[in-house]
């Protein structure tokens, strides 16, 4: 998130978090003691996961009066990774194509919150290295985006994942809230405030997409999701990432349906992204 306001017309500086901005945040949230650790979501063996793989593509959709841009893909083919700078923001990579150029990604999304010192706010593990700590409290770090050694990958609730689970992982990003889970919608989403989005979607088997929307609250795009997804697919599981003056996406050209770039001018730099690439 920002570490300074920006006077704008009302709907582009809108928060896009249920919770107060992690603008004043100096550190991250104390953690609490571990429940037992569940096993996280499952993969579900349906039909796209039983089927050719499918290769990555622009999927874009108006759906209950919201614009989503993104990429489709199957992760059999392709794969996310968290591109992390411990320099801070804007230290290695200018913006999510940078990112993406720097790391052979054939898109990107901005990922993560974090503190206005920089730091991350919550757990990120890129290539097996951590950052930040582990988010235990906040609603910005009760979901859990994560690929396993095997490259297994899944969105699951910090409740079930715990510490334990998060330190196996290759890859891991700590974010929220959760806005679908299961098929259904998060219920207790704020409701008022818009704010550009940048989401990730998963339909519990090997089919993903990773973009932003138009501005809206975080209830709407809930129920919104659990209804339809934006590339076809019912959207099994759906993780809210950093939006606001934070969201951004970069496709390429080798991607039907690119190139793209959604990049707003008044944007600022991030601390991380998600970096979509052939495996």
């Amino acid at each position: 998130m920002r570490a300074a306001f920006v006077f704008l017309p009302l709907w582009f500086v809108a928060a896009c978090t249920p919770t107060p901005s992690p603008r004043g945040v100096t550190s991250a949230p104390p953690v609490p003691k571990l429940a037992a650790v569940v096993p996280p979501v499952p993969v579900v063996e349906n039909e796209a996961s039983s089927g050719p793989a499918e290769d990555a593509r622009v999927a874009t959709a108006e759906l209950s009066g919201i614009a989503f841009e993104g990429v489709a893909f199957d992760s059999r083919k392709h794969r996310l990774t968290v591109v992390d700078q411990p320099g801070g923001p804007g230290s290695l990579h200018a913006d999510a194509a940078a990112a993406a150029t720097a790391h052979g990604g054939i898109a990107a999304v901005n990922a993560g919150f974090f503190t206005p010192e920089g730091a991350p706010l919550g757990l990120v593990i890129s290539s097996g290295k951590a950052a930040g700590s582990w988010n235990g409290a906040s609603s910005l770090g009760s979901g859990i985006w994560h690929e396993d050694t095997a490259g297994r990958s899944a969105i699951s609730r910090r409740g079930s994942f715990g510490r334990a689970g998060a330190a196996a992982m290759r890859e891991l990003l700590q974010a929220g809230p959760l806005l679908v889970e299961n098929g259904s919608a998060v219920g207790g989403l704020e409701a008022t405030k818009t704010s550009a989005r940048t989401i990730l979607l998963w339909d519990g088997g090997r089919r993903w997409w990773i973009g932003r929307s138009s501005p809206c609250s975080l209830a709407v795009i809930a129920t919104t999701l659990a209804q339809r997804g934006p590339a076809g697919w019912p959207v099994r599981q759906a993780l809210n990432l950093d939006g606001g003056r934070s969201s951004e996406l970069w496709v390429s050209p080798a991607v039907p349906g690119g190139p793209r770039q959604q990049r707003p001018v008044w944007n600022r730099p991030v601390r991380n992204f998600l970096v979509l690439s052939p495996r």
